[in-house]
């Protein structure tokens, strides 16, 4: 193809517009008859049909939804957008966290025993696995099926923030010069670590697998079973073992820059839970026909999976007793945690005379003030705060 003279007869040119207009025309049916082989059922986006009647409020659905998703007002769930503001509030970023001690502490050959060490490096390596699991999940696979605006709004935040939990692991891996390669691949190789990980991916595979699409009540349900398995066990019940062993340490001045950044990353979980149990019980009061009898002891039983798994984390991780605390404190622990997420929605407790020997977790998200990084100075914070070491 050579380049159009300009000094050839104006015919020739007529007739290369000519073209352009066909060619501009076959673009434009090709991309309509795409949009229309193509479009995607759960998106909500179909053609944009002018003069159709307005979305109102009554047309949303947490799935499902045919109304147009790019409509983020008038809101339906008032409780996602104030949740997707607080989080838009909680903002950190880890390389903001002063690593100094941390770093002093592990080169000190009696700066941490075996044991410890051997906490620090186990929960990076799971942590590491984990959040960015959970953060493809959310992309790839949760986003697609939430059908509601202001819901989306907070996923992306949400994304945002594990995206922010990997980043905080690297920080502190590089930090402290540990070996990247063994911290990476502790998920293939460490039996509890694996376990877990590999318990994850079942129930996300229908999530991300591209032919998966709601609107009967069979994949409803599997839906529903994926977002409790996703957001009560693997978000609410999988880390807390690893939380609560590095916390312990910070509350004993040891590995304070880590356990800071856990803190600011247990606080962003916490809401994570909180948001995906609210989208649960949506879809359960607008779909009530799946919380069958059968479903409600299939999801007792993944939970009660949940803890077993993180139980037999805790004893890999802490063979022997250390920090003030043993994992058979943690079998109780898990319980009171699992009581708590059962009930959340709407299943009866299965832990009976389960109780929490760590009181002092509940600070973690409890405390009002945290630290300004910018300014080093303490604020008011609207949603949690950061541990006082004392």
């Amino acid at each position: 193809m050579s380049l159009l003279d300009w000094d050839e007869e104006v015919t020739q040119a007529e007739s290369t517009s000519a073209s352009v207009t066909q060619t501009k025309q076959a673009m434009e049916e090709a991309f309509h008859q795409d949009n229309a082989d193509t479009a995607d059922t759960n998106s909500g986006l179909g053609e944009v049909e002018m003069g159709a009647a307005r979305i109102t409020v009554d047309d949303k659905q947490i799935i499902n939804c045919r109304a147009d998703l790019n409509q983020l007002v008038p809101f339906k769930y008032r409780w996602a957008w104030d949740k997707y503001i607080a989080a838009c509030a909680n903002h950190w970023m880890p390389n903001e966290i002063n690593m100094a001690a941390d770093v002093a502490i592990w080169k000190d050959p009696n700066g941490l025993t075996e044991d410890e060490r051997t906490i620090v490096k186990r929960n990076l390596g799971f942590f590491a696995t984990a959040d960015s699991l959970v953060a493809n999940n959310l992309v790839l696979a949760i986003y697609r099926q939430i059908t509601n605006p202001e819901c989306r709004q907070y996923l992306l935040r949400q994304a945002f923030e594990e995206a922010l939990h990997t980043h905080s692991y690297q920080h502190i891996i590089e930090s402290l010069g540990l070996d990247e390669t063994e911290v990476f691949n502790m998920y293939r190789e460490i039996p509890s670590v694996s376990r877990k990980a590999v318990w994850a991916l079942k129930y996300t595979q229908s999530l991300s697998d591209p032919n998966f699409t709601t609107g009967t009540p069979e994949n409803d349900r599997r839906l529903l079973r994926d977002l409790i398995a996703f957001y009560v066990v693997f978000e609410g019940i999988f880390f807390y073992v690893g939380f609560t062993q590095i916390l312990s340490m910070g509350r004993r001045g040891k590995m304070t820059g880590t356990a800071e950044q856990l803190q600011y990353i247990l606080r962003d979980e916490s809401m994570h839970v909180n948001f995906g149990i609210d989208v649960i019980n949506q879809i359960k009061i607008e779909n009530p026909h799946l919380w069958t009898n059968e479903f409600q002891q299939e999801i007792i039983d993944i939970i009660k999976t949940g803890v077993e798994y993180e139980y037999q984390y805790a004893i890999d991780t802490m063979p022997r007793g250390i920090l003030g605390m043993n994992a058979a404190m943690f079998k109780d622990y898990l319980g009171f945690i699992a009581n708590r997420r059962l009930v959340q929605i709407g299943l009866p407790e299965q832990f009976e005379g389960a109780t929490n020997p760590f009181p002092w977790m509940s600070e973690m998200m409890d405390l009002k003030k945290e630290k300004n990084f910018f300014e080093t100075r303490v604020i008011e914070y609207q949603t949690g705060g950061a541990l006082s070491w004392e």
